[in-house]
């Protein structure tokens, strides 16, 4: 799980310029969600990173259309 939480941040960190207060926080909750993913029976390092990935993006609002800048038009 260790491996995918690594994957996950240096991915994250990528995508966004954050602080290290900040990145320490996502590092906290993405560690919290793969628990419960793990507990739930999943083992896939690939499948939990891309969930934590898609997790990360869903809290910081980067999946909504209207957040993320697109207007319709």
């Amino acid at each position: 799980m260790e491996a995918a939480i690594d994957r996950i941040m240096q991915t994250y960190d990528l995508l966004a310029n954050r602080t290290a207060a900040a990145s320490e926080e996502a590092r906290a909750k993405v560690t919290n969600y793969l628990n419960i993913l793990m507990e739930a029976g999943e083992t896939d390092p690939h499948r939990l990173t891309v969930c934590g990935l898609t997790y990360l993006r869903q809290l910081d609002g980067s999946v909504d259309p209207v957040k993320a800048g697109y207007t319709g038009l």
